[in-house]
């Protein structure tokens, strides 16, 4: 918020709503496949999601891409069916989503990276409170009771996390964070594709 003034989002709702209409019924969809799926399916379908994430991570970063010049019939659409994905790898991954809409909402929308960041958290936070609604109602989250120290353990390090990215958001070089986390999903497919 510091970042991008709350004014400025406000004059780009129409970015975060085409995303938006896609990514709910995306996270939605990809909550309930993910509840259906075998453990070991599923830990292979997050072993190659977290491989493509990492591809998706590296070619953003390190090459310049134009801006997707659509006709004018096909924006919309084209923003709703990019939202889906999103919404079904969120949902499956327990992710925000963030890793695959700034390259969208940049590629696809022509957003300076500051702005995509800021415009991804406006639909990110509904997309994830889709996805739990739907993983609660076959008590996904019942466990959550039985770790519950951990839980909070987990999320006030998320929080504290959180703040502290972006207070440093611009210190480090993206030569170092994109293959050091590239490198981090890499390890972490792998170990999961074991796993399962």
């Amino acid at each position: 918020m510091a970042a991008v003034p709350a004014a400025e989002l406000a004059e780009r709702w129409p970015v975060a709503v085409n995303l938006l209409v896609g990514s709910l019924i995306g996270a939605w969809a990809g909550a309930s496949w993910a509840v259906r799926m075998r453990s070991a399916t599923l830990y292979k379908v997050l072993a190659a999601l977290m491989v493509l994430m990492a591809a998706a991570l590296v070619i953003t970063h390190t090459t310049t891409l134009d801006t997707l010049d659509l006709p004018l019939w096909a924006q919309i659409p084209a923003g709703v069916a990019a939202g889906f994905g999103i919404g079904v790898v969120a949902a499956i991954m327990g992710v925000a989503g963030g890793e695959l809409l700034i390259p969208t909402i940049v590629l696809r929308f022509g957003e300076d990276i500051k702005t995509a960041g800021s415009l991804s958290l406006l639909v990110s936070l509904p997309t994830m409170l889709v996805a739990f609604a739907r993983y609660s109602r076959d008590g996904s989250f019942a466990v959550l009771g039985a770790y519950l120290r951990f839980t909070g353990v987990m999320a006030g390090g998320s929080i504290a996390g959180a703040v502290a990215g972006g207070m440093l958001l611009g210190m480090f070089p993206d030569v170092v964070l994109i293959p050091a986390l590239a490198v981090i999903l890499l390890v972490s497919a792998f170990k999961l594709a074991r796993h399962g």
